[in-house]
């Protein structure tokens, strides 16, 4: 599974949702998804503002996470 870590992120630069989307121009929906882990997909282009956003790489935002299961 991909683990997504924009809200340790916001969290660490005290930013709400309404702050991320205005920062990045993304709709402020994807930008719910992503926070609440439950977006099915995601542009490389929303990845790009984010990365720029938080002066970050893509493997700060998202992390691989093998399944438990054989």
């Amino acid at each position: 599974m991909i683990r997504c870590h924009l809200a340790r992120l916001m969290g660490e630069h005290k930013m709400k949702i309404v702050d991320v989307a205005r920062e990045t121009g993304l709709n402020r929906n994807t930008v719910t998804l992503l926070y609440k882990e439950t977006a099915q997909r995601i542009d490389l282009d929303a990845l790009d503002k984010l990365c720029k956003l938080f002066e970050c790489e893509v493997a700060d935002i998202l992390e691989f996470m093998p399944d438990d299961e054989p």
